[in-house]
């Protein structure tokens, strides 16, 4: 490996040996035990949600909406845990923009399931399609279970309901084979340390997942940080349940998490990682190891976001300063500047982005 000399032993006879991180070991636990096994269980869950579907079509029923719509969120769950992962396939499948842009609009998916006219491959319908609409099929279309029952014996609602989640589920096949073959052994193969190197991407779209799509539209857009306080209930992550934003929250915090960590999917192994590159290193802050500032960081905020009601109900009821959200907001803030300077600069990567929030 050609990567980050930091200093160097010797021996009785011979000159300083350089030291470097191997930056191979990391890519493969990356590949191996975290991002491809993320894809898998969403696959899994996406089948499971086919197969709740396929139930309530065969018997249209009350218990049947509600086993579809628990199906829906752990299949949602389930995503917050790729979402962080736009490389390679994902990258050019516009991966996470065809499974999760939000918010819907309704208005079109009430025009699609009336009319059965519609192409869910055009980037115009990607705000009528994925875990969105599904959301707002599930928890807006109808005030109560009786009523939504009814309209799945509608051809075309019934109809574009099983085409979103055939969407869903051929995109998740398609990036996952991909991710399984070619682009697992070029991925783990490309570890030096250059611009273009996997490391050096990935760690990119993890700060960018982190700030962009994490920090910025799962909070900082509904709390009104990006519109001069002005509020956006509108913009909350499923915001049709009204329910569940904290814990998509928090499983997308996991995700991140668990990645710096190298921690294995589904279990509590871990390998060589953002946060064991740091160790060897020897980067610190403040004195403290950078990479155990980061994770009780982390930890601050998965506590604090514990204990505040749901993101909608938080904005609603404390008009017009959701103040424990903002609150709460300024301790996610307050990673960026641990991983996207801190960070960075230990591990020598150049920030391969622009954003325009003046961080």
């Amino acid at each position: 490996p050609d990567d980050d000399p930091i200093g160097g032993g010797t021996d009785d006879d011979g000159p300083m040996i350089p030291l470097v991180f191997d930056r191979g070991p990391l890519l493969a636990n990356l590949a191996d035990n975290i991002i491809i096994p993320a894809y898998q269980a969403l696959q899994t869950e996406l089948t499971a949600l086919d197969a709740s579907y396929a139930a309530l079509l065969a018997d249209q029923s009350v218990p049947n909406v509600e086993a579809f719509r628990a199906a829906w969120l752990s299949a949602y769950l389930a995503w917050q845990q790729v979402s962080i992962f736009e490389i390679g396939p994902t990258e050019v499948a516009g991966f996470r923009l065809n499974m999760n842009t939000y918010p819907t609009d309704a208005p079109l998916v009430d025009q699609f399931m009336a009319t059965g006219e519609y192409n869910l491959d055009l980037p115009s319908n990607r705000d009528a399609k994925g875990f969105g609409a599904l959301d707002y099929v599930l928890n807006g279309l109808e005030e109560n279970d009786t009523n939504l029952v009814a309209r799945f014996t509608e051809a075309t609602t019934a109809t574009y309901v099983q085409d979103v989640i055939d969407d869903m589920a051929t995109r998740t096949t398609s990036v996952l084979e991909e991710c399984q073959t070619s682009f697992r052994d070029s991925f783990v193969a490309n570890d030096g340390s250059s611009a273009n190197a996997s490391v050096d991407r990935m760690v990119n779209d993890y700060i960018l997942y982190y700030e962009v799509f994490l920090r910025r539209a799962k909070m900082g857009l509904p709390a009104g940080v990006f519109t001069n306080g002005v509020i956006q209930p509108q913009t909350v992550e499923a915001f049709y349940d009204g329910e569940v934003s904290n814990a998509l929250f928090l499983e997308g915090l996991d995700a991140v998490q668990n990645f710096f960590n190298g921690q294995h999917f589904g279990s509590n192994e871990t390998g060589e990682s953002l946060a064991t590159y740091l160790q060897f290193l020897g980067t610190t802050l403040d004195g403290e190891p950078l990479d155990e500032v980061i994770n009780a960081q982390y930890d601050l905020i998965r506590q604090m976001v514990g204990e505040l009601s749901p993101f909608l109900q938080e904005i609603e009821e404390n008009q017009p300063i959701p103040l424990d959200l903002l609150l709460t907001y300024d301790e996610v803030q307050a990673v960026i500047r641990l991983i996207k300077v801190d960070m960075l600069v230990a591990l020598n990567i150049s920030v391969d982005f622009q954003d325009a929030d003046g961080d």
